[in-house]
């Protein structure tokens, strides 16, 4: 799960703690760039972008789920969503290094498709790798790693982790550990035995 759920966990949460300090990078990041403060009314419209573009990134995520996942099968496409974590992180993490918000509102889009690939695959790939007998214990593990993801965020959004002016670009970068800890360990796990029966053709892999 944590590659998976707990990505969707996280990303959800941790937006919440950084709120004031993305909004004043924001108007700062306005007034140098065009010399004047930017009013209220366009602080509060930048902001809900870069909460709710996370979702339309999901969107993405979730209609490309079924596709990587018969394509290339369960751990690969799981290996895939690696990709915009770590592009998020990337970019959401040098935002304020690079004076752009644009860059934090793209992060929060690749973090959307990772979380949209990720949950769906998880069920998948957890779902179909259980033995029959404890097949609905390990799908609840998904919803587990979801509370578990939105613990880890709220934890890490206290001040006195990094929820503080100086470390919120570290903060929205959290998400490269989880990214980075199953692209070392995931390689080592089977694939699904339905891929390898239904869509490779592998009964010999399969069983």
């Amino acid at each position: 799960g944590i590659g998976g759920a707990f990505q969707y966990g996280l990303q959800v949460s941790i937006i919440n703690s950084p709120a004031e300090y993305i909004k004043s990078f924001i108007r700062e990041t306005w007034l140098k760039r065009y010399g004047s403060s930017p009013i209220e009314e366009l602080i509060t419209l930048m902001w809900s972008f870069v909460v709710s573009i996370y979702s339309i990134g999901g969107l993405l995520g979730s209609l490309s789920a079924g596709y990587l996942s018969v394509r290339f099968g369960r751990k690969k496409a799981m290996l895939f969503a690696n990709i915009p974590a770590l592009l998020s992180a990337t970019l959401m993490g040098l935002s304020r290094l690079c004076g752009s918000f644009e860059m934090i509102i793209a992060g929060r889009i690749f973090s959307g498709v990772c979380g949209g690939l990720a949950l769906n695959i998880h069920f998948m790939y957890a779902g179909e790798c259980a033995p029959r007998k404890l097949r609905g214990l390990i799908a609840v593990t998904a919803s587990t790693a979801i509370a578990i993801g939105k613990f880890v965020g709220f934890a890490l959004g206290l001040r006195e982790v990094l929820g503080v002016d100086a470390l919120w670009p570290v903060l929205m970068a959290a998400n490269a550990l989880p990214a980075l800890v199953q692209l070392l360990t995931l390689p080592l796990f089977p694939d699904s035995p339905r891929y390898l029966l239904i869509d490779k053709k592998d009964k010999e892999g399969c069983i």
